[in-house]
């Protein structure tokens, strides 16, 4: 057991110091050329307008139940629910529209990449790629990277302003509220630095999207079932680093508030 636990510990490592030299590679990568800024609309392109529809479909109805449990609860805990507009907006503006959009681009987009790449590798494309001398993170992973943190940034702030309106309208149809309520209650509790916080967290969960699914990608398995555990791997961990770095900013942002 001691044995197994070690050689676990000794590949975690190894898997995790070859993702930090390849994002290393990356970050230098963005500022040299060529700059592939064909390959990078597409990659924004895939990333932005391909996920918008589910997106918007998924937030409003995550708006939906903030609305209602957050009325349901102050209801029963304070016997009032003047409050509703101005916790739901915090809500939504500090943690729920940017977790969602990030962990709903991770099973699309991230999938996506870890399967293409995780193809790729096993059809011995990027093999060929080095023998003609070209980087294969500077080929595919730099255009992926930075569509997926423009393409999550943006996708971030939209889905917040979408999710705000469906919640401003469930609190006009349900609980009674007008639109100035809304607005005067939101006013109490959130301001603009709160979508600027939101904004910083999308744009860092899009960064561990395509850099997780391009290294499972590059360390794919022969076989169909190789692609499908790198695919399987990169939402998986891509999902627990969305997390954990929401935490590590939720718990920075808070001194700033």
């Amino acid at each position: 057991m001691v044995t197994a636990l070690g050689f676990t510990l000794i590949h975690i490592w190894h898997s995790l110091s070859q993702l930090i030299e390849m994002t290393a590679k990356t970050m230098l990568g963005i500022f040299q050329k060529p700059y592939r800024l064909k390959e990078t609309v597409q990659q924004i392109f895939f990333v932005a307008n391909g996920s918008l529809l589910i997106i918007v479909f998924c937030v409003c109805f995550a708006a939906m139940v903030t609305i209602l449990e957050s009325s349901f609860h102050m209801k029963i805990v304070i016997q009032s629910d003047s409050m509703v507009p101005g916790f739901a907006a915090m809500l939504i503006l500090r943690e729920l529209g940017a977790v969602v959009t990030a962990l709903l681009l991770t099973s699309r987009v991230g999938a996506g990449i870890a399967a293409e790449v995780g193809s790729m590798q096993i059809t011995e494309q990027i093999d060929a790629l080095k023998m003609l001398g070209i980087d294969p993170v500077r080929f595919l992973v730099v255009p992926r990277f930075i569509a997926c943190v423009l393409g999550c940034t943006a996708l971030t702030i939209f889905a917040n302003m979408i999710c705000l309106y469906c919640a401003m309208l469930v609190s006009q149809s349900y609980l009674g509220f007008t639109e100035g309520d809304f607005i005067t209650a939101m006013q109490r509790f959130v301001s603009f630095q709160d979508l600027i916080f939101a904004a910083i967290k999308g744009a860092a969960f899009g960064a561990v999207i395509p850099l997780v699914s391009c290294h499972f990608g590059f360390r794919c398995q022969a076989g169909a079932e190789g692609v499908g555990t790198a695919t399987t791997n990169s939402v998986v961990v891509s999902s627990v680093a969305i997390i954990v770095i929401d935490f590590i900013l939720s718990y920075t942002f808070s001194h700033f508030y």
